[in-house]
């Protein structure tokens, strides 16, 4: 059985894609079975994505914390102002002459300034 060198030609480059299509077969096939390599991707995404969101974890905790801080600075806030209020109430006439002296320096000290600047 004689082939034609067009049919020779044909029938070596059928051979060779045959042999790059076993070869891919083969290297699919080993990639499945490379059960370590496998696991080592799969270990590799999941630590990928735990970090994710450990770092989110972080940033709400960091968050939350924040939030009572700021909670925690209002309530003193609000108890001191409470406090100082009760103290007003149980004396008020100490409370009164306080901020009548403080109204007084500042009235004072404001008409030395106006009085200072008319003299330049």
């Amino acid at each position: 059985m004689t082939t034609s060198p067009d049919g020779q030609q044909e029938l070596e480059k059928e051979i060779e894609q045959t042999r790059e299509r076993l070869g891919e077969t083969v290297e699919a096939l080993a990639a499945k079975a490379d059960v370590k390599a496998q696991a080592q991707e799969k270990l590799g995404q999941l630590t990928a994505r735990l970090k994710g969101k450990a770092t989110e974890a972080k940033g709400k905790a960091t968050e939350a914390t924040r939030q009572l801080r700021l909670q925690d600075k209002a309530n003193q806030a609000k108890q001191q102002a409470t406090q100082a209020g009760q103290q007003i109430r149980k004396r008020p006439i100490p409370a009164a002459a306080t901020v009548g002296l403080i109204g007084a320096l500042v009235l004072f000290f404001t008409l030395i300034r106006r009085w200072t600047r008319r003299d330049k």
